[in-house]
């Protein structure tokens, strides 16, 4: 079947129960993130994007803060390897340039380090370990 990789930007107050279920089926079940860590003051601040199935069910989020900082991407296990993370990433970089951002940044897990290196990020400084998970920071200069 073909993927349409539909991707919508919303708000948190518009979506927070699908934004909700997506990070908390791939956060805190599969990945073990404490409760107290995966929700903050940044979700209301911040611009979401949901990636929607064929069916029109959400499978991935990601967001987007003001200053450019890109986090909480996630797409459901069986939705992964089927470009929607892609999708949203592409959504996420027009984003910032329409923003005229000079570049983004996230705290990639060293697991999908691979992920954002095929979009142009590269990672700098020492491996650090958030919520458990290994991380490297990244950053993308827009052009």
């Amino acid at each position: 079947m073909r993927c349409n990789h539909l991707v919508r930007m919303v708000n948190w107050e518009a979506e927070a129960s699908a934004l909700q279920d997506i990070r908390t089926t791939v956060f805190i079940q599969e990945q073990q993130v404490p409760v107290s860590l995966e929700w903050d003051e940044f979700d209301v601040i911040s611009l979401h994007m949901l990636a929607f199935n064929n069916y029109g069910k959400p499978v991935g989020t990601a967001r987007l803060l003001p200053d450019g900082h890109i986090g909480r991407m996630a797409v459901l296990k069986e939705w992964r390897g089927k470009g929607y993370g892609s999708a949203m990433m592409h959504q996420i970089l027009n984003e910032l340039r329409s923003r005229d951002m000079q570049k983004g940044l996230l705290n990639a897990q060293t697991s999908a380090v691979k992920f954002y290196e095929k979009f142009g990020f590269q990672a700098y400084g020492e491996e650090f370990v958030e919520a458990g998970i290994p991380h490297v920071k990244m950053n993308y200069f827009l052009k």
